[in-house]
């Protein structure tokens, strides 16, 4: 009876940000008898007496000059995704953190209404108006913005300002 998991190969085995022996593991593990062999990555800590660690733990013993890459640290996040990542505020958030920047509701209504005739208008309108929870990238927030004159940085401190009322 063969024991699995089983460790087909190993792929690449990384540092961590971690250190001490906390490696990143790419590898081929094959889970049973019956499915077919799959690509993982497996966080392996050299403490770990569970799962895969006892095999790896050897495996390392048994290949010594095995190559192990530095860590590379994540690359920073882009605005973008920064922004996508923003927590949703409720419409009452919204509001209340405009009102304390000094934008009132007649505001934001009057860049609504003067936009053209037409679906996006109307679909502008229905978010502003019933709308339980915006999104920091939702297109409404930038086209309100801009019609007000909100640079997209004050639109990120006012939105996390907003966060926590």
């Amino acid at each position: 009876m063969e024991d699995f998991p089983k460790i087909i190969e190993i792929l690449k085995v990384s540092n961590t940000k971690e250190g001490n022996g906390v490696y990143s593991i790419d590898l081929v593990i094959q889970f049973d008898a019956v499915d077919a062999p799959v690509v993982e990555k497996y966080l392996y800590r050299p403490e770990g007496v569970y799962g895969l660690s006892p095999k790896i733990r050897q495996w390392l013993i048994d290949n010594p000059n095995f190559p192990i890459d530095a860590y590379v640290p994540p690359p920073e996040p882009t605005i973008e995704e920064i922004r996508a990542n923003m927590p949703s505020l409720t419409a009452r958030q919204l509001r209340l953190g405009l009102v304390g920047n000094g934008y009132s509701m007649s505001q934001v209504s009057a860049v609504i209404d003067a936009m053209p005739e037409g679906a996006d208008k109307e679909t502008a309108r229905i978010e502003w108006e019933y709308a339980t929870t915006f999104e920091r990238t939702h297109p409404l927030i930038g086209t309100v913005g801009a019609a007000l004159a909100i640079g997209e940085e004050q639109i990120d401190t006012m939105w996390t300002e907003a966060a926590s009322l």
